[in-house]
């Protein structure tokens, strides 16, 4: 047989969770050949020894819906190992869109999921306004990974409403006009249908975000069309799952329920695994003794917000600190650096009175020093501010300023997420056969958050220093398991006649690097961006896209249209 691509004396880790064994791997175009002892020579050998052989990665939640038109690698998802990615999550989606009201499509991006809006106007060909019309464009552009895409709750409701989304609920021809289009996005390919009824997702002048507005009736109407399509996948959640409210919260959870139950349609939403958080995960049994299929997605380490003197710091809640904050980021290190004007900004920072905050969701909040990392190396442990203050014998405050100056802006601070994760709660959570790790959010909080790197930390953190999980185990956490939950038959595993996504890298040094701040945005925007180490090879429907760390320029990746 003659194979394109050859991966030679690597340990294959398959994704189905048995053990590895030594094979090689052939590939012809887009498929796997062969899994065993390849003889002949391919048009492109990979020597993976004393790498492990894997299929490529997957991630069930990625906001890339607005990144895919100005980004061909997929970046920072592609230097992790993910090879498909599912977008249009949270209810946000940039179609539909009436080409007169797109400022309503951005209206609940921009803050919700902190997405620049030159970006936005600048780095999309505005070509689309039905979603079908959107999977059309996204079809045709040059991908460097697979795509899937949700229809977001919250545009389907502006497209249908105008203004009007974001003030009341929907009427009678409001919601016809929401299931139609629901029904034509589903038979054009969308993977499901999102929403969001989170707090914290709040437009860039302060109201909720449109799908915030929705009653429930409107949103088992919608599920409906799915469930009448046998198509679909649910994700969302009842806003008051999570309620300290004990009334409200199991009502909320008594809605899902039935709502999976009576429509059969898969559901999922985002769990947080903080130290209360075991009732969410009982509800995942309960749902599923009931005749529904909920599926929790999980995080492996905790969301976080990356702090800069380039971006946001908690010093910017002071009102001293506006007008410095206002400068040009050389003239601030300027100021900061120097003995005789430092000292104010120096001392309003030790004595703020932090307790005015009144932000949401990943915004600057009072600090704890003694939580917020220095972020020094990918993977834990990152000392504290406090414990570089300690070592320096100066305030966490000005030892956190000092940090910026020296690494002239540059340095990130690690903040922890508003809800910490429990980490026995998180472990029960990341095992539950109900739970899908994938929870990145890649494409959105572009200065705010790097979680694309939470398959690789999976793998560095839990699997090789920790030794919580076998790599066997890990891996079919972020291949089959992903796969099964949103469907993708032909992708999460290494076998003949699978799709040829793969992964080749050193388990013994996989890991993320840390973050550094890009502007590369269309319009010159920052962003994060986020690498790896260990990867030598990731190949994409046959393809080779990254080697040896650096991009290839290859771009084989796809739109993945469902199909009823």
């Amino acid at each position: 047989m003659a194979y394109d691509v050859v991966i030679r004396n690597g340990t294959v880790v398959d994704g189905s969770g048995l053990g590895s064994f030594r094979a090689d791997v052939g590939i012809v175009d887009d498929r796997i050949a062969f899994v065993g002892q390849v003889r002949e020579r391919g048009a492109r050998d990979i020597d993976a020894e004393g790498h492990v052989v894997t299929p490529g990665f997957i991630d069930g939640h990625t906001h890339m819906d607005a990144q895919v038109f100005w980004d061909a690698t997929g970046s920072s998802s592609c230097w992790h190992g993910v090879t498909s990615a599912v977008m249009g999550n949270c209810g946000f989606t940039l179609a539909p869109v009436r080409s007169d009201e797109r400022a309503l499509v951005v209206r609940n991006l921009e803050r919700a999921e902190d997405i620049d809006p030159v970006a936005l106007a600048e780095g999309i060909d505005w070509s689309f306004e039905t979603f079908p019309e959107y999977l059309d464009a996204v079809d045709r552009l040059s991908k460097g990974i697979n795509f899937a895409a949700n229809v977001g709750h919250s545009a389907l409701r502006t497209w249908a409403m105008g203004e009007r989304a974001f003030e009341q609920e929907a009427s009678d021809d409001d919601l016809a006009l929401m299931k139609s289009q629901l029904a034509d996005s589903l038979d054009a390919g969308a993977i499901g249908f999102s929403t969001s009824r989170s707090e914290h997702h709040q437009t860039s002048d302060n109201r909720p975000v449109a799908s915030r507005l929705a009653s429930w009736d409107e949103v088992v109407s919608l599920v409906g069309v799915m469930a009448a399509r046998g198509s679909g996948i649910f994700e969302g959640a009842d806003g008051a799952m999570s309620s300290p409210d004990p009334d409200a919260r199991a009502q909320a959870l008594g809605r899902m329920r039935t709502l999976a139950a009576e429509t059969r349609v898969p559901i999922t939403f985002g769990l947080m695994a903080t130290r209360g958080a075991g009732y969410l995960l009982d509800f995942l049994d309960e749902a599923a003794a009931a005749g529904g299929r909920v599926i929790a997605q999980t995080h492996c380490r905790g969301i976080s917000v990356l702090l800069s003197l380039k971006t946001r710091l908690p010093f910017d809640l002071i009102g001293s600190w506006h007008e410095l904050r206002a400068r040009p980021v050389a003239e601030q290190l300027r100021i900061l650096a120097d003995p005789q004007s430092r000292g104010p900004y120096v001392d309003a920072a030790v004595h703020a009175d932090y307790r005015r905050w009144t932000g949401v969701g990943a915004q600057a909040r009072p600090p704890d020093f003694e939580g917020i990392r220095v972020y020094r190396q990918g993977l834990p442990p990152n000392p504290s501010v406090a414990d570089v203050a300690r070592e320096r014998g100066v305030p966490a405050a000005e030892a956190m300023i000092d940090l910026c100056v020296e690494s002239a802006g540059e340095q990130l601070f690690i903040q922890p997420s508003l809800y910490p994760q429990d980490e026995e709660m998180l472990l029960r959570a990341l095992r539950h056969r109900r739970a899908v790790m994938t929870f990145s959010d890649s494409g959105a909080h572009l200065s705010q958050i790097a979680d694309s790197s939470i398959h690789t930390h999976l793998l560095g953190y839990w699997v090789r220093q920790r030794q919580e999980f076998t790599l066997e185990e890990a891996v079919r956490m972020i291949t089959l398991a992903p796969a099964v939950a949103w469907g993708f038959s032909d992708r999460g595993l290494l076998r003949a006649g699978m799709a040829a996504d793969v992964n080749v890298f050193d388990p013994h040094t996989v890991g993320p690097a840390v973050p550094a701040l890009v502007d590369d945005l269309p319009g010159g925007g920052r962003r994060l961006e986020q690498r790896s180490d260990g990867f030598l090879a990731t190949v994409v429907n046959g393809r080779v896209t990254i080697s040896g760390g650096r991009p290839t320029g290859d771009s084989p990746g796809r739109l993945l249209r469902r199909r009823a």
